[in-house]
């Protein structure tokens, strides 16, 4: 049996009340055992990310590189070990976490190669005598805060860039998902990262999630996760002076107009509904569709949703795995039970009982939902598609804008000048275009408006943003004798 514990200054530490790690597919398989910390381990991690700062901040940032790269090369090589083990306690299916894990290489080698950009500028100054710059520096300890739904990649994007600028870390991941966060650390480990720079702690947020967002040893905290979560750390940790990330949740529409390709379109939202059993930030729940073309596109996504293999995620053809535990079937399956408010079931709807034990949910596409109604209107993070039909483009505008969230969003059209509208109308950090509203490129920023966000960007350059501050430095020249 494979047992997990948290690891501070160096040191794997064992102790504490011990959980255990679930295969969402297959409920009575114990992926691993987890020594759950305590406070006073969330402390101890805290501290030992202070002590381990100033060395690492004084390291030469080519150096700092060449450790991510080396943890880069770590994952790639173990990509199929970490892969499986993503998949058995994650659920998500092989080929998508073995592509994550390899996303997270190619994250640690992206900022490896940050630590070679210029990190700072020269100004003209008034004074003749006045050599006037700024450069970034290192925030200090930063607290990472990742959820379970990708559980390599988003550490992987907050961690790399955490470290490439000359941070220390404090990672806290999701309760579900110990494993990958094990095996992430473990390639840094073996990377050659001095003891302290990133320490891991295990344990269940109720218990530790304070002491890692009020300790006075922490200066930043980036989150992923849920609205109410993240607004709460953020008000605790902005009110001492912390500097706050937050990436929260989403509602993301579709947009599917009428002169759209209607193949391409039923692809492209039935892959963002469906695929990782729908529980991503970025996947589309809300599917917008001019009138005239309702019946066939809904045709065209039902014959996807029902054609799509759901079942074991660990075999070579299943499409769709299973939710990520009892909690998250539950929460999806009440909103199936409101049958959306009068809403018509199109496929799905139901638990796939004859799946065994495991948390599946046949992908589902309703319609008729009156849009003001929970099913169209609140996150749900599962495989649910809500159709919605409009009579124009100003329609779906509207309609699409009409919700708290703001993070992503996705247009089907032929028309340029509308995509082109589209871009400019839609209030959304990221627009797709003839594309689905899930997956993001990690070179370009990464972030929503509205509830979506705390208004920083992750990913690309734009993370060196909140990772660093500037420091300007007026230099004149001894006075003569």
């Amino acid at each position: 049996m494979t047992v997990l514990s948290s690891y501070i200054a160096g040191d794997w530490r064992p102790g504490g009340n011990v959980g255990t790690d679930l295969n969402p597919a297959r409920p009575r398989e114990v992926v691993a055992e987890v020594h759950q910390a305590d406070p006073q381990t969330a402390s101890d991690a805290v501290e030992a990310a202070r002590d381990a700062f100033p060395a690492w901040r004084a390291l030469p940032a080519p150096a700092r590189g060449d450790i991510l790269r080396k943890a880069a090369d770590q994952l790639e090589q173990r990509a199929d070990t970490i892969g499986t083990d993503l998949t058995r306690e994650e659920g998500k299916t092989l080929a998508e976490g073995i592509g994550e894990t390899r996303r997270a290489a190619a994250i640690l080698r992206y900022y490896a190669g940050q630590t070679l950009e210029p990190d700072g500028e020269t100004f003209p100054s008034a004074s003749p005598r006045t050599f006037l710059y700024a450069r970034r520096e290192p925030v200090g300890v930063v607290v990472v805060i990742s959820p379970w739904n990708f559980p390599i990649a988003i550490p992987a994007w907050k961690i790399a860039p955490a470290l490439a600028y000359g941070n220390t870390v404090v990672f806290k991941p999701a309760e579900l998902v110990p494993l990958t966060a094990v095996r992430l650390v473990e390639a840094l480990q073996d990377a050659g990262l001095p003891a302290g720079v990133l320490n891991l702690v295990l344990g269940r947020s109720a218990v530790i999630g304070g002491m890692l967002t009020n300790h006075p040893g922490v200066d930043a905290i980036t989150f992923t996760g849920s609205n109410a979560t993240g607004r709460a750390i953020q008000l605790e940790a902005t009110t001492r002076g912390a500097k706050v990330q937050l990436e929260l949740g989403g509602k993301n529409p579709a947009v599917v107009l009428a002169d759209a390709d209607l193949s391409l379109a039923a692809e492209q939202v039935a892959r963002a509904a469906f695929l990782s059993a729908g529980q991503k930030c970025t996947a589309t729940s809300r599917v917008i569709v001019e009138t005239p073309i309702l019946q066939s596109f809904s045709d065209r996504l039902v014959s996807l949703a029902t054609s799509w293999r759901l079942g074991d995620p660990l075999a070579a053809d299943t499409r769709i795995g299973p939710l990520v535990s009892e909690e998250r079937l539950q929460t999806v399956m009440g909103y199936l039970k409101d049958g959306g408010g009068g809403g018509r079931f199109l496929c799905g709807g139901t638990r796939a009982e004859e799946l065994g034990e495991g948390y599946f949910i046949r992908p589902t596409v309703v319609s008729e939902v009156d849009p003001n109604l929970r099913l169209a209107r609140d996150e749900i993070f599962g495989p649910v598609a809500v159709l919605l039909p409009v009579s124009s483009y100003e329609d779906a505008i509207a309609l699409a804008n009409d919700t708290p969230f703001g993070l992503s969003a996705s247009v089907f059209t032929r028309d340029l000048g509308k995509a082109m509208r589209f871009a400019q109308d839609i209030q959304a950090g990221v627009v797709k275009i003839n594309q689905e509203s899930a997956g993001i490129e990690f070179q370009a920023p990464f972030g929503g408006t509205k509830g979506s966000s705390s208004g920083q960007r992750e990913q690309g350059k734009a993370a060196r943003e909140f990772f660093t501050q500037w420091k300007t430095v007026y230099m004149d020249p001894p006075v003569s004798a």
